[in-house]
């Protein structure tokens, strides 16, 4: 269950910059105001500072990257992360029915050989899809509206996606690549997507690469195409509870595992996708606490969600 976040805990000065999501949960602090930190929380961060990972280190991190999410996939298979019923909810535009973008044929996308597709107009990329946690409850809930291009970093996360019972090409494909280079444009066109989500994926990526990220996004999408995020925001809890030796940089962290973890600010989020063309349609914090008294769960946290729109042409 969701109870009340303490009003308290956000800033009240920070002045309204963009339209806010709406609070989807009882509870929901919805806000563009970052979280106030106490006096203890101050101190976390501040011992986080007292050892850093070495750029030796930080640079093993970042070319090994795909080997750690490999690891990843392969000790955890498809029980680490729990299906994603929420993203309808939360993203309408992923709902049957709904068009975010302009009409634009796109037959011209690119297609598995001896595969006969359904015949569907709009088209949707998930990036870092994983083993499938938002595209198969989807199926599962009847939105076969469009067809699904799924991408991930690691291609034994692909392989789990393409051994899926509900795996079925006539209306979907996965592919393993690298989203902050030009590779995906091996597989699909520019100007070809009506949706894309990225969905706790960008805080994974180095923050020298947002920005050519967020411009491969925006040269795939079409006009009037929407771009769907969700991500960790500032100070939420995972922030506050790593230790000495795991900070890479600011608001950037090591896990355990060799994957890394960043912390975004709303206004940080805004900038860039503006900067890369993009009209801000909503993008807020949203605060939020779960509770699980079964599990002796009680956990504050910190999300950044917004939806981006690729202009139409002029």
């Amino acid at each position: 269950m969701d109870e009340p976040v303490d009003s308290k805990t956000v800033d009240p000065s920070s002045v309204d910059r963009f339209p806010k999501q709406k609070a989807f949960n009882l509870g929901d602090v919805v806000t563009d105001a970052a979280k106030i930190l106490t006096e203890e929380e101050r101190t976390k961060l501040e011992q986080q500072n007292k050892r850093l990972v070495t750029p030796f280190q930080a640079l093993k991190l970042e070319q090994e990257a795909r080997k750690h999410w490999d690891l990843f996939y392969k000790r955890n298979e498809n029980r680490f992360f729990k299906d994603r019923h929420w993203t309808t909810r939360e993203f309408s535009e992923l709902l049957a029915g709904e068009d975010p973008a302009s009409a634009v044929s796109s037959s011209s996308l690119a297609k598995p050989d001896n595969v006969e597709r359904i015949s569907v107009e709009k088209k949707l990329l998930e990036i870092g899809c994983g083993v499938g946690n938002l595209i198969f409850p989807l199926i599962e809930d009847g939105h076969r509206d469009y067809f699904i291009y799924a991408c991930d970093l690691s291609p034994r996360a692909v392989e789990l996606v393409r051994k899926h019972n509900l795996y079925d090409e006539r209306y979907m494909k996965a592919f393993a690549c690298d989203i902050t280079t030009e590779e995906v444009f091996q597989t699909l066109p520019e100007a070809s997507l009506d949706i894309v989500t990225l969905i706790f994926v960008l805080s994974a990526i180095h923050p020298e690469k947002f920005q050519s990220t967020v411009a491969n996004i925006y040269r795939l999408l079409k006009p009037g195409g929407v771009m769907l995020f969700r991500d960790y925001g500032l100070y939420d809890m995972a922030q506050l509870r790593f230790k000495p030796g795991h900070k890479i940089a600011e608001n950037f962290y090591m896990r355990q595992d060799g994957t890394r973890s960043y912390y975004f600010a709303e206004e940080e989020v805004s900038k860039l996708f503006c900067q890369a063309g993009f009209t801000v349609m909503v993008n807020s914090y949203i605060h939020r606490r779960t509770v699980n008294p079964k599990e002796n769960i009680d956990v504050p946290r910190i999300f950044v969600q917004g939806k981006f729109r690729k202009p139409e042409r002029t």
